[in-house]
């Protein structure tokens, strides 16, 4: 079973060699890397380049785009193009974070359950280091849900849901559209990732809540669902703002029309899912 990594990567000079080295070490080793230097500003470049010269399974592109951060869109742009210059036939389509530190068996452990055709999207569980500077596992969504960090796609699969959406919400996304199609999600728990930087402020801003409310009126969540989903999100994060903030976003959503993430049959699937969820209490 053959498999390729793509790693999108925005001012990740700090931490991309550990990664890079880490996939090097591996057992079971990807036949080949895509890198894109998403418009830094740093030496990001200059490792991709010393990297592409060690290795020849690793390539680079550069890639011109907004230096902001853009929540969901900025990231899967990248992805895709970097998909473009895939040259090899794969099994199982990989995306990985650039500030990430993978086990050694971390993808002959994965490999061995996409046997299972039933398996369309798979990950590891999340590890970042406390105040003390323990690993210790941070994994606020459900059990079955594989982090947008460190996604790995069975082709069928990913070609099925038709891609990723370039859009926030495109992480939770993907998974309710492989379980409608037939596909199941499957985390691995001894699979331990080490996340070098946790999410940080950028992510529970009421800005960035403006823009999961918008996500889950285009995913077709419905009031009722939207809500429930709503007040859980501000709930984890212990935020009137953020609640605010989704509130805001579905809204405006709703009101200017936006576009749909999903057709009609798949909105009534996801919202079945979600309430089945809610009703229970699945971990």
């Amino acid at each position: 079973m053959k498999y390729v990594v793509i790693i999108p990567a925005h001012n990740e000079a700090h931490y991309l060699p550990g990664l890079l080295d880490s996939l090097m070490a591996q057992s079971y080793l990807p036949d080949q890397i895509v890198l894109i230097n998403d418009a830094s500003a740093d030496n990001t470049e200059a490792i991709m380049q010393d990297y592409t010269n060690k290795y020849a399974r690793i390539n680079y592109i550069n890639r011109p785009s907004a230096k902001t951060h853009q929540p969901g869109a900025k990231v899967v742009d990248a992805f895709k193009e970097g998909l473009q210059s895939i040259k090899t036939p794969y099994d199982i389509l990989v995306k990985l974070d650039a500030d990430l530190l993978l086990p050694n068996d971390y993808f002959k452990v994965l490999l061995n359950v996409f046997k299972d055709p039933k398996v369309g999207i798979a990950g590891g569980f999340c590890y970042e280091q406390n105040e003390k500077g323990e690993w210790e596992k941070n994994h606020p969504m459900h059990n079955d849900h594989v982090r947008g960090a460190f996604k790995a796609y069975k082709k069928e699969c990913y070609d099925q849901i038709g891609g990723l959406a370039s859009a926030m919400g495109w992480d939770t996304l993907d998974e309710l559209l492989a379980r409608h199609k037939g596909f199941s999600v499957l985390s691995l728990e001894q699979l331990k990732v080490k996340h070098l930087r946790p999410l940080g402020s950028a992510y529970s801003s009421p800005k960035v809540a403006r823009l999961q409310g918008q996500a889950f009126y285009r995913m077709r969540y419905g009031f009722f669902i939207g809500f429930l989903a709503m007040s859980k999100h501000a709930w984890n994060k212990r935020s009137a703002l953020i609640f605010l903030g989704l509130l805001i976003g579905f809204f405006s959503a709703f009101l200017g029309r936006s576009s749909f993430l999903v057709n009609p049959t798949e909105g009534t699937f996801i919202r079945k899912y979600r309430w089945n969820q809610i009703r229970f209490k699945k971990d």
